[in-house]
């Protein structure tokens, strides 16, 4: 008995500092709380709460490779592709719509989607389908009809439509596309 109560001390004392807790942790150990206590319907309440910060914080940084406007266009983030994201297998995605008056439109990353895995094979073969490309920079984006998608690192989608290509590409030309493969890892 005197081992183990000496143990326990020494433990204590050289256990890490606290960390300050965040949202994500104080929502996590209230799920903890709860399920030790029983609760599994508050349990499961919490743990998706916990998913939802996650999924806007990891929303936050792909948003982050979302290009600004250029001169005389304004840019519009929306805050709502994910819960579309959500039906469609998951993932994150980040949309911004860019508008100058009477032109507009949008570009769309999504990452991680069970989508975007089928339609990386698709793109990576779209010029021997006699599928129309067009270059950004060092990346290859397939022409549809003016809709133009691009994938990075076979499990980023990024698509960009509403305006002419001659309009788009200039825009798309500003991710930063290899930056862009590190999302997530």
């Amino acid at each position: 008995m005197k081992h183990l109560i000496k143990a326990t001390a020494l433990a204590t004392l050289i256990a890490p500092l606290p960390v300050f807790a965040d949202e994500v942790t104080d929502t996590l150990n209230s799920a903890l709380k709860a399920y030790e206590e029983g609760d599994i319907k508050y349990t499961l309440e919490e743990l998706e709460y916990a998913k939802q910060l996650l999924q806007a914080m990891k929303t936050a940084d792909l948003a982050k490779f979302l290009p600004d406007a250029p001169d005389g266009w304004t840019r519009e983030v929306s805050t709502e592709m994910n819960a579309g994201l959500a039906m469609l297998g998951g993932g994150a995605g980040a949309e911004a719509t860019y508008s100058n008056g009477p032109d507009a439109f949008s570009i769309t990353i999504m990452a991680n989607n069970p989508m975007v895995g089928a339609l990386s094979g698709m793109l990576s073969n779209a010029a021997l389908m006699g599928m129309k490309l067009e270059r950004v920079g060092r990346m290859k984006y397939l022409n549809q009809d003016g809709e133009l998608s691009g994938i990075v690192d076979g499990r980023i989608l990024i698509q960009a439509e509403g305006a002419d290509v001659a309009v788009m590409i200039p825009v798309l030309e500003t991710i930063d596309h290899r930056a862009l493969e590190d999302f997530g890892r």
